[in-house]
């Protein structure tokens, strides 16, 4: 961040103010001490550390950018209300940034191609025009040339039976609060960088539940705070055949299957 924390000092003794808590009060909740509550208020702190960030966003139920880049003092109540209540465009994906992006001589997007030696500095990169601009691109006819597409690599075997090393296109996807249970994504995270998973929007949570095609690996969930990009799977290539499922794996297909029919049967029972 830079030398300045624009509207984050007057949200934040705004909100409290709004809940009609002390200065203690609050500290007590946040488990942390009054004068550091004092500082934030204050604008005595010029570059919030991201944990005392997190410890209020997730407190007065608003993202960090909202708290940054808003002034609240200047919304309605009932709009306040709706981003407390999980309507806020940037836990949505909507106004985190504008992507950096690339057009070919016509004006038309390009599709870029994250390869694999690229692939870890697209975490640093991805937002910045020159790193994206030095990107293979190409276009392919059957993509929609009003919608914006990006290549990436897989690696690893958590979302078998896409092999390794295969090249996902992805579709951007703005807004997060449009997808659907396990939707197939690429997704950029704070942590993580690249990964190639099945998405589910945990709104309630204020989170994004990940999970892999492949049994073996566990979900997880990830802060939307820390997602960067969503990328919606459209199709993929790759020179490998897939194997022929194994018997056993076969016999572990049916279970889980019959499993879930039984789950159903349960749910509608009751």
């Amino acid at each position: 961040m830079s030398n300045t924390s624009f509207f984050w000092s007057s949200n934040i003794k705004f909100l409290r103010n709004r809940k009609k808590i002390s200065q203690m009060a609050l500290a007590e909740k946040l488990d942390i001490s009054r004068p550091k509550v004092n500082t934030h208020e204050n604008g005595h702190v010029k570059n919030p550390p991201l944990a005392d960030m997190i410890l209020f966003s997730d407190f007065f139920k608003m993202s960090i950018d909202t708290l940054i880049k808003v002034n609240l003092s200047k919304l309605s109540e009932l709009k306040i209300r709706d981003l407390e209540a999980g309507n806020d465009v940037y836990l949505k994906g909507g106004n985190i940034r504008i992507l950096a992006t690339t057009v070919n001589a016509d004006n038309q997007e390009n599709v870029e191609l994250v390869p694999i030696k690229a692939k870890a500095g697209y975490l640093a990169g991805y937002s910045d025009p020159g790193f994206i601009s030095k990107l293979p691109v190409f276009s392919l006819p059957q993509l929609d040339p009003n919608r914006k597409y990006r290549m990436f690599p897989t690696e690893g075997d958590s979302m078998l039976p896409v092999p390794e090393g295969a090249l996902v296109i992805g579709e951007f996807l703005q807004d997060w609060s449009s997808l659907k249970k396990q939707t197939p994504c690429v997704v950029l995270t704070r942590d993580e960088g690249i990964t190639f998973k099945l998405l589910t929007n945990n709104s309630a949570e204020r989170s994004l539940l990940l999970e892999s095609l492949n049994p073996l690996y566990q979900a997880y969930e990830v802060s939307m705070m820390d997602i960067l990009e969503v990328w919606k799977f459209h199709s993929y290539f790759t020179d490998s055949i897939p194997e022929a499922m194994s018997s056993l794996e076969q016999v572990g297909k049916d279970v889980r299957e019959i499993k879930a029919q039984l789950q159903s049967l349960r749910a509608f029972g009751n």
